[in-house]
């Protein structure tokens, strides 16, 4: 006589706590999907707003992320280091390089040098011209590490516009995420229940 295995209780809560934390993490990422919506969406009356805001050259993550897509201007009073030229494209959309520099600069709020990212313009050449700085207008936009930078608009002297920043361009894939996690706790708990059905037979 054939004694029945036991039902394995132990590898079902394992499993089940497994399925339940992916869906779980699914649902944190349609929540991060409403509030990257929302963020894009206040970015986007940013940038609409013409009123200028002071450029955060000493300030939080937080105060930084308060002002991007807003209007701006800084004195460059001198360029610090060397440039940065990434590929970009042109305000017409045609591809090439953007051109990086941090500028010393001085605060209506101090009388010390500090340190403003800006985005020059836009050429066709990696190379950028001799640039020695003055005064810039643009965009502030995210830049690396919780720091702003200023999309010249218009551009410095010796360089084309750059493209227009878009808050659109921000990655939204938290729906891919949410879909996943879905499909992870779903595939567990199939391989699970085929995995019992071959136990029992």
């Amino acid at each position: 006589m054939t004694t029945p295995r036991r039902f394995p209780v132990f590898a079902t809560i394992i499993v089940l706590a497994a399925a339940m934390t992916m869906v779980g993490l699914g649902v944190w990422q349609l929540g991060r999907k409403t509030e990257k919506e929302a963020l894009i969406a206040r970015y986007e009356a940013a940038i609409s707003n013409a009123d200028p805001v002071a450029y955060p050259v000493t300030a939080t993550e937080a105060e930084v992320a308060a002002v991007l897509y807003r209007r701006s201007a800084v004195d460059c009073k001198f360029t610090v280091g060397e440039w940065r030229s990434i590929s970009g494209r042109s305000r017409d959309g045609r591809s090439g390089f953007v051109h990086i520099i941090a500028c010393g600069t001085t605060t209506a709020t101090t009388e010390t040098d500090e340190t403003a990212y800006v985005q020059a313009g836009w050429s066709r050449d990696p190379s950028p011209p001799k640039w020695k700085g003055g005064p810039v207008s643009g965009w502030i936009v995210p830049n690396s590490e919780g720091f702003a930078r200023l999309v010249a608009d218009p551009p410095v002297a010796g360089f084309e516009a750059s493209a227009a920043p878009d808050p659109g361009d921000l990655p939204n894939n938290h729906l891919a995420y949410a879909g996943q996690w879905f499909f992870f706790a779903l595939t567990a708990l199939v391989i699970y229940v085929l995995a019992l059905r071959r136990r029992r037979g």
